[in-house]
């Protein structure tokens, strides 16, 4: 989630990641996108 944390805190609003999450087992892609949108609605992850 590195990554996430990046791009949010550069003032991004997602990431393009569906490949990342589909090439890899269900629970384990689901797993990966609900961790990137808790990224995303974490208030104190804010613009650096």
């Amino acid at each position: 989630m590195k990554t996430a944390v990046i791009n949010k805190r550069a003032g991004g609003t997602g990431l393009t990641s569906g490949r990342k999450a589909f090439q890899r087992p269900f629970a384990e892609g689901v797993e990966l996108l609900n961790a990137i949108q808790d990224v995303y609605l974490d208030k104190e992850i804010t613009v650096a």
